[in-house]
């Protein structure tokens, strides 16, 4: 594989990763809560990440670049942004509106082209223009059942829903920022360094704000430290090759492709509870398949 589409493997491999990050994440917020739950990705998530820049260092014998003004900007905005998403997004779930929080979350990879045409001049061609929407439409047909709209679970989800895609698209674009703002070093080490920071500051910022108003929450995240740490491990590497993704592309071409994580997290979902797909579902899928067949095609 030419090294310009080496993007591809690892952007499948983040959003298999996070399938299941989400999914350990998501039955931590009913014993822990949303705050707690949403801090245990970036405490428990934090030491994997300084193994994995060390190990990146060993290997490669490169040492980690220094930060500059521009990358301490950058990976600010994307970890205060992240947070912002993540408890967002929780907080959807526990109003049990999946179907809607999956939609308005997933119409991200539109807001990342414009955010990221608008901020860092990535290009947006036609071609991937219309890849993103047939893609991202085909996640709405999943979403939106028979019978129901995106609305009938009340406004409070839709919000929360669109404001943590909008937030997750600036995450995207502020750490692709802070990677492309490091000054020498390869894109595995200039990736695997912003990952270090972008954790490092969230879980800084994380454990002030419980120790603050939720030390409860806090506590309990300790206490549960032992689903904590597989959703910390999970999260830390799904980041890792999201992280390398957006060094090599991007951050529009890499959370297109990602919408793979839904055919994922349905394939599981019927795996379980051995639910047959509607046609409806399938509709979806084939416009999600077509969406990134599209992307790809259009790379060069």
């Amino acid at each position: 594989m030419s090294a310009s589409l080496l993007w591809i493997p690892v952007t499948l491999a983040a959003a298999a990763a996070q399938t299941g990050r989400n999914a350990t994440q998501r039955r931590l917020t009913e014993t822990i809560g949303t705050v707690g739950a949403t801090q245990v990705r970036f405490l428990y998530g934090f030491p994997f990440a300084i193994l994995a820049l060390t190990a990146m260092s060993l290997v490669t014998g490169e040492t980690a670049p220094a930060p500059n003004a521009a990358f301490l900007g950058y990976a600010l905005m994307g970890a205060l942004t992240q947070i912002l998403a993540t408890a967002l997004m929780l907080s959807a779930m526990r109003e049990r509106a999946f179907s809607v929080v999956t939609a308005y979350t997933k119409t991200e990879p539109v807001q990342v082209a414009l955010f990221g045409l608008v901020l860092l001049g990535d290009p947006l061609t036609l071609a991937m223009a219309l890849a993103i929407a047939i893609a991202t439409g085909g996640v709405l047909l999943m979403s939106v059942k028979p019978g129901t709209s995106l609305t009938s679970s009340g406004l409070k989800p839709v919000f929360f829903g669109i404001a943590s895609g909008a937030f997750f698209a600036l995450a995207a674009i502020g750490f692709r920022g802070a990677i492309l703002s490091l000054d020498g070093g390869s894109p595995l080490i200039r990736a695997s360094t912003t990952l270090v920071w972008g954790l490092g500051l969230q879980t800084a910022i994380l454990l002030v704000w419980l120790g603050i108003f939720d030390r409860k929450a806090l506590v309990a995240s300790f206490a549960a430290w032992r689903p904590s740490l597989g959703a910390g491990f999970l999260g830390a590497l799904a980041s890792q090759f999201w992280f390398i993704g957006f060094a090599l592309t991007t951050a529009a071409n890499v959370r297109t492709l990602a919408l793979v994580e839904v055919l994922m997290a349905q394939a599981v979902s019927h795996h379980f509870l051995a639910q047959a797909t509607t046609r409806r579902e399938l509709a979806g899928m084939l416009l999600i398949l077509g969406g990134v067949a599209l992307l790809l095609m259009s790379q060069r």
